[in-house]
């Protein structure tokens, strides 16, 4: 048996439980992981309310929770390669991450770099992996300047650092709380709110040649408003009003060697994961509840203990 944080059924946090349940089986290119860390993000709580992905098929309740995690191989299912017992790996559960043990297919699981703490490794495959993508679906040229909204959290944080990597000059839109953390990320601030696009005219005079949007609604429009060419636009936070505005949704790779790729500028100092909450798996509501009610700071982690 393996302990799991799951929904029972669509609704808000009544519905959440801590269970035992049978460990999962391997299936063909699947790995049997046990979790030592899972990210914890906005879709989690999403998908316990009802809301559903693009062209993905509907899991019967209990549905464990959790889009990414990294633990310890204990199984290979049949047809895996490059894969052993006692690797150390992360990725994109099938089974929900915030459990003691899950499934992890090989397409979307990486190698955990040794100097890489697993906290860490957990938060890449969702908000970083994420932020990567945008960032290269943009291909901006150095010096161009890139809007980011919702700079403060998991996935704005990483976008910001990604494209000051590149020597791309960033304005990053978050609470006024927010300030010195998107600062110390390499990115002029700018407060959200309205009045926005006044704002950040006012940041910066000569311009932005794109935007990613992790916010969505008002501030996706007045972020819109900004830009001469609307293909320069790209959401994560809002497809449906990207897609009316004349930008585009951020195009995911879904690949194991974006996650070497991001674990890689991790290890090498270029991208900080800013892991600011860490909660046990018996306190995974809480830590739910950090990101659901939408002012957390960085990333939140569930930490499995072995």
């Amino acid at each position: 048996m393996s302990k799991a944080y799951v929904f029972t059924r669509n609704g808000g946090p009544e519905v959440e439980a801590l269970v035992d349940q049978d460990t999962p089986a391997p299936g063909p290119g699947e790995l049997l992981v046990a979790v030592r860390a899972a990210g914890v993000n906005p879709v989690d709580w999403k998908l316990r309310t009802g809301y559903t992905r693009p062209g993905s098929v509907p899991q019967p309740f209990p549905t464990v929770f959790g889009s990414e995690a990294a633990g310890v191989v204990e199984a290979t299912g049949p047809g895996v390669e490059g894969f052993a017992v006692g690797d150390e790996v992360f990725g994109n559960p099938v089974t929900g991450g915030y459990a003691e043990h899950t499934l992890l297919p090989v397409a979307v699981t990486a190698h955990k770099p040794a100097s890489l703490p697993f906290t860490d490794a957990a938060v890449l495959p969702v908000a970083a992996a994420t932020a990567y993508d945008g960032v290269r679906q943009l291909g901006l040229a150095p010096g161009s300047a890139l809007l980011v909204t919702g700079a403060g959290g998991g996935v704005g944080s990483a976008a910001v650092q990604l494209a000051h990597h590149a020597g791309v000059q960033v304005v990053g839109v978050a609470s006024a709380a927010k300030k010195e953390f998107v600062e110390s990320l390499g990115a002029v601030h700018v407060e959200s709110g309205t009045g926005l696009a006044e704002r950040v005219r006012a940041a910066a005079p000569g311009g932005i040649d794109a935007v990613f949007d992790l916010a969505g609604g008002d501030t996706l429009r007045e972020a819109a408003s900004l830009l001469a060419d609307p293909a320069r636009l790209i959401s994560a936070g809002d497809k449906p009003l990207v897609a009316e505005l004349g930008g585009a949704p951020v195009e995911r790779a879904r690949t194991a060697a974006v996650l070497d790729a991001v674990a890689a500028l991790v290890v090498a100092g270029a991208l900080r994961t800013h892991v600011t909450r860490t909660h046990p798996l018996t306190a995974a509501g809480e830590a739910l509840r950090a990101v659901e009610d939408g002012h957390a700071l960085g990333k939140t982690v569930i930490e499995v203990i072995a």
